[in-house]
């Protein structure tokens, strides 16, 4: 069996971690090292290493997380101000966690230089 992912830890109560958001299929923690105001990950329960790990079944559940960092935009007030929605995939994007997460950066002026 594959090392659980820090995502799963935290599904699983293993890691302690405040939920904010929770679906049948999806759930958001607030990240711990934000570069902004507002930095949440919007994750799948389901482990999928990569965006590149993606089939086409996978299409109603990245619709959830995307409709999801809406949400949460509105209710943490950067939706009009303005928010990044960002997927890292591999190495040179600095994917870190290889469980893909969804990061919904918001409430300052952004750069290209977070």
């Amino acid at each position: 069996m594959a090392e659980k992912s820090v995502f799963e830890k935290i599904l699983a109560k293993d890691i302690p971690s405040k939920i904010i958001y929770e679906t049948e299929r999806v759930f958001a923690i607030e990240d711990i090292n934000p570069v902004a105001p507002v930095h949440i990950l919007i994750i799948p329960k389901k482990k999928i290493p990569t965006m590149n790990d993606l089939v086409d079944e996978d299409s109603p559940l990245i619709s959830e997380i995307v409709f999801a960092a809406k949400r949460l935009a509105v209710d943490y007030k950067i939706n009009e101000s303005g928010y990044r929605l960002i997927w890292n995939t591999n190495g040179h994007a600095q994917q870190t966690v290889y469980h893909i997460h969804l990061h919904l950066i918001g409430g300052k002026q952004l750069s290209w230089n977070f």
